[in-house]
C-alpha cells in the first residue's frame, strides 16, 4: 500500500497525489475560517481590554473582512501569475505576521489595522488554497478531496466558536490570534515538502484598472450590506454603498468583457454549470450564516448562555456538516446527477431553518434548536463539496487560481448578505410586532422577529432549488472503476 504521502500508481490508473497536499491546503484554509468565529466570541474581552467604544468594536471583525471579500480575485490572479505554492506560502507568512501584530496590539487602531492586514494576506492565501485543489487532484479523487476540504472548513466554523471561548477564558483573547503561528509553522514547513512546484505564468498579466473596480466595489458591497442591520437600508450610506457597488461591480464586468488581461475571464463564469455552482455557493452561505447569527442571539440574549456554552451547543451543527462532506457526499456524487443530488442539499438546508420558525422566549435547547441544526448541518455539509465541484468544474489550468478566488467570493457574498439580510428582516418584524402588541415585553418582540426572518430563509432557499433543478445539467462523475 502506498504511503500517504506517495503517488498511487496502477494498470489502469495515472499517477495520483497523496492526501499530504490537503492536510496543507486545508490547514491554511482553516486559519482564515476559525479566525471569524474566534474573533466573535473574543470580542467583548477585547473591547474591555483595549478600551474601545462599542461604535468602534465592529471594526475589529469588519476590517478583516472587508480585506478578505475586496482582495480575493487579485489573490487569484496572483496565484495564476506567481504559481499557487508561491503565493500560499506568501499568504500565510504575511497571516502570521499580522497575527502576531493583532495580538501584541497595544490599542484599538494597532488591532483593526492588523486585522485589515490578515483580511488583505487571507485573500491570497484562500485563493491559493483553491487553486491548488485544482491543480493537485484530478478526476474522482479531486471530488474527494473536495469533500474532505470543506468538511474541515465547515467544521471549523462549530471549532472556532468553541475555541474562542475556551482560549480566551484560559489564555486570553490575544491567543486566539497566536494561535495562527501554529497553523503558519506547520504551512510553511509543510508546503515545499508535500506540494508540487506551481510555475511562473509570464503570460499573466494583471489590470491595475480591473483591481480597484473589482476590490472597492466588493468592500462597498460588504461595507453597505454590514452596515444596514444598524443603520437600516434606507439610510444614505448604505444607499450609497449599495450603489457603488453596482456601479463598481457593473464596470469591472464590462471592463473583463473587453480587455485581454482579465482579472476574471468571464468564461470562468459563463459555463452554465459552473455559472450555477457559484450562485448556489452564494446560497449556501447564506443560509449558514443566517441561521448562526439568529441562533447566536436566540442562546445568549434570550436563553441566557455564554459565549462557551452557545459554541458547544452550535457543535452538533459542525458535526453534521462535517458528516455530510466526508461520507455522505463522496458516496452519491458518482451515483446521482448533479442537479437532483444539489437540489435535494438545498432542500435540506430549507428544511434545516423549519424548525426555528417556533421558536419562543420559552423555548430550550430540545428539540427544535437542536433538530433544526443536524438537518442544517447535513445539508450544508452535502451541498458545500458538491457546490464546489460544480463551481471548478472544467476549469482550464491558466483559470485555476482566478476560478479559486471567485468561489471563495461567492461564499463571502453569500455570508455577507446572510447575515445583514435576515437581521434586517428580524429587526423589522420585532419592531412592527411591538408597535402591534404593546406591553409584550422586548424579548417576545425580539423572539417573534426570528421567526419572520426564518421563514423568509427557508422560502428563499426552496425557491433557490427550483433553478438548480431546471438548469443545471452536468452528469455525475463516472464511478470509480474496481
Amino acid at each position: 500500500m502506498a504511503s500517504p504521502g506517495t503517488p498511487a500508481t496502477g494498470p489502469d490508473t495515472e499517477p495520483r497525489p497523496g492526501w499530504w497536499p490537503l492536510a496543507i491546503i486545508s490547514s491554511a484554509h482553516l486559519m482564515a475560517v476559525l479566525d471569524t468565529t474566534i474573533m466573535f466570541v473574543a470580542l467583548p474581552s477585547i473591547q474591555h481590554a483595549l478600551k474601545m467604544t462599542d461604535s468602534s468594536r465592529q471594526w475589529v471583525v469588519t476590517a478583516y473582512t472587508l480585506a478578505l471579500a475586496g482582495l480575493l480575485l487579485l489573490g487569484g490572479r496572483l496565484a495564476d501569475k506567481l504559481g499557487a505554492r508561491r503565493t500560499l506560502i506568501i499568504g500565510v507568512v504575511g497571516f502570521a505576521v499580522a497575527s502576531a501584530a493583532g495580538g501584541a496590539a497595544v490599542d484599538g487602531a494597532m488591532l483593526i489595522a492588523a486585522r485589515a492586514v490578515q483580511g488583505a494576506f487571507g485573500a491570497i492565501l484562500t485563493s491559493s488554497t483553491r487553486s491548488l485543489l485544482v491543480t493537485t487532484y484530478r478526476g474522482e479523487q479531486r471530488g474527494q478531496a473536495i469533500s474532505l476540504f470543506t468538511a474541515t472548513l465547515t467544521a471549523g466554523l462549530g471549532v472556532g466558536l468553541v475555541l474562542g471561548g475556551v482560549i480566551t477564558s484560559a489564555l486570553g483573547w490575544r491567543w486566539c490570534l497566536y494561535l495562527n503561528l501554529i497553523f503558519s509553522a506547520v504551512v510553511v514547513l509543510g508546503a515545499p515538502r508535500v506540494l508540487a512546484p506551481s510555475p511562473r505564468r509570464a503570460d499573466v498579466h494583471i489590470d491595475l484598472l480591473s483591481v480597484v473596480l473589482a476590490s472597492v466595489g466588493m468592500v462597498g458591497l460588504v461595507y453597505g450590506l454590514g452596515q444596514a442591520a444598524a443603520a437600516g437600508w434606507s439610510s444614505g450610506s448604505v444607499i450609497g454603498s449599495l450603489a457603488a457597488a453596482v456601479v463598481l461591480l457593473g464596470g469591472f464586468i464590462l471592463r473583463q468583457a473587453g480587455h485581454s488581461d482579465r482579472l476574471l475571464p468571464l468564461r470562468v463564469i459563463s459555463d452554465r454549470n459552473r455559472g450555477w455552482g457559484m450562485a448556489t455557493l452564494i446560497v449556501n452561505g447564506l443560509s449558514t450564516f443566517a441561521m448562526l447569527l439568529i441562533l447566536t442571539y436566540q442562546l445568549q440574549s434570550v436563553m441566557h448562555y455564554s459565549a462557551l456554552k452557545t459554541g458547544l451547543a452550535l457543535v452538533p451543527f459542525a458535526a453534521g456538516a462535517a458528516l455530510g462532506s466526508a461520507f455522505i457526499a463522496p458516496r452519491l456524487i458518482s451515483r446521482i446527477a448533479t442537479r437532483w443530488l444539489l437540489t435535494g442539499a438545498v432542500l435540506i438546508e430549507a428544511a434545516g431553518l423549519v424548525p426555528l420558525i417556533w421558536i419562543t422566549p420559552r423555548s430550550g435547547y430540545l428539540p427544535l434548536i437542536l433538530t433544526a441544526i443536524v438537518i442544517e448541518g447535513l445539508g450544508t455539509g452535502l451541498a458545500g463539496p458538491v457546490t464546489l465541484n460544480l463551481a471548478l468544474r472544467g476549469v482550464l489550468p491558466a483559470d485555476s487560481g482566478a476560478a479559486g478566488a471567485a468561489t471563495s467570493a461567492a461564499g463571502q457574498l453569500g455570508s455577507s448578505v446572510g447575515a445583514a439580510l435576515f437581521n434586517t428582516i428580524a429587526a423589522a418584524a420585532a419592531a412592527g410586532y411591538l408597535r402591534a402588541h404593546p406591553g409584550v415585553g422586548v424579548v417576545a418582540g425580539t423572539v417573534h422577529g426570528f421567526d419572520v426572518a426564518m421563514v423568509w430563509g427557508a422560502a428563499v432557499m426552496a425557491a433557490a432549488a427550483i433553478p438548480v433543478a431546471l438548469f443545471v445539467n452536468a452528469a455525475a462523475p463516472a464511478p470509480k472503476k474496481r
